[in-house]
């Protein structure tokens, strides 16, 4: 089996398109290439990663494909469009003859609840399925209700929930977020990928048992047949390494057959994403 990150970011870091990069946040104030990454994925028994992007521009799309090109490992990019444009059929032509090109994702948690909801963005997302991509949700809890109606609208669309919408994992509460996926998971084509959680705890304090109840949720709710392990490297090293983000997931899954371990760990993110 191929072991594959499904989540992670690189970046030449620049202070004026990064700014959402906070003075708590300042180890992330340097570049992340994939050397870098490289010697993690290495280091944790990994074959490789699918890289997301950070940035809402088409020329982060182009730097991450390019970076796909030189680095084998780097097995898919899932790149930023603007979805809701009128040539939005234009760019999907010129980037999907790229081999490493599989799907858009646009950063919706800083956007209004209703934002995925909005026409042109729907109208968007239709023609996704005209080139063979898939679409990563970015959200809020507090989003999960708009994410829902906009899932339905997309029966056969492949979906997959990034950082588990992001529960408020430091103040331990459940029960709305919980009601969220639930729902959303009852779409056939969603997915969910396993990441972003220990951002979403104490960066400081955490402990694996506070993150038990979200895990428990999503397997719950999902599956390991639509679960994917992504380690949102760097941004997860604000409050964990990547060995630490590793561990969770691996020790959590303990319990799950070989074959399920397996689907988690890298066979979800090859079939979802066509790797």
């Amino acid at each position: 089996m191929q072991k594959i990150d499904a989540h992670q970011h690189f970046w030449r870091y620049d202070a004026e398109t990064d700014g959402w990069i906070t003075d708590e946040m300042k180890v992330l104030r340097r570049d992340f290439m994939p050397p870098d990454l490289e010697k993690e994925l290495e280091r944790n028994g990994f074959d490789g990663c699918v890289a997301v992007q950070a940035d809402q521009s088409e020329q982060e799309t182009q730097f991450l494909l390019e970076l796909a090109d030189a680095y084998p490992f780097i097995k898919g990019v899932v790149g930023w469009l603007d979805i809701g444009a009128k040539n939005l059929e234009e760019r999907l032509a010129h980037y999907a003859p790229n081999p490493a090109f599989k799907g858009l994702r646009h950063i919706v948690q800083d956007e209004p609840d209703d934002f995925l909801l909005r026409d042109d963005f729907m109208d968007g997302i239709d023609l996704l399925a005209d080139y063979d991509l898939t679409y990563d949700i970015l959200i809020y809890e507090n989003q999960l209700p708009a994410a829902i109606e906009f899932a339905e609208q997309f029966p056969d669309q492949p979906f997959v929930l990034d950082h588990i919408a992001k529960p408020r994992i430091e103040e331990a509460k459940i029960d709305q977020w919980e009601d969220g996926i639930r729902a959303l998971a009852e779409h056939p084509e969603m997915y969910c990928k396993i990441s972003g959680l220990v951002t979403e705890a104490d960066w400081q304090q955490w402990q694996a048992d506070d993150l038990k109840p979200y895990l428990d949720v999503v397997l719950d709710s999902f599956g390991p047949e639509r679960l994917m392990f992504g380690s949102d490297w760097p941004v997860c090293t604000v409050a964990a390494s990547y060995a630490e983000v590793t561990a969770v997931t691996m020790d959590y899954i303990t319990s799950l057959s070989q074959k399920q371990q397996a689907m988690v760990l890298g066979e979800n993110a090859q079939a979802f994403y066509d790797l």
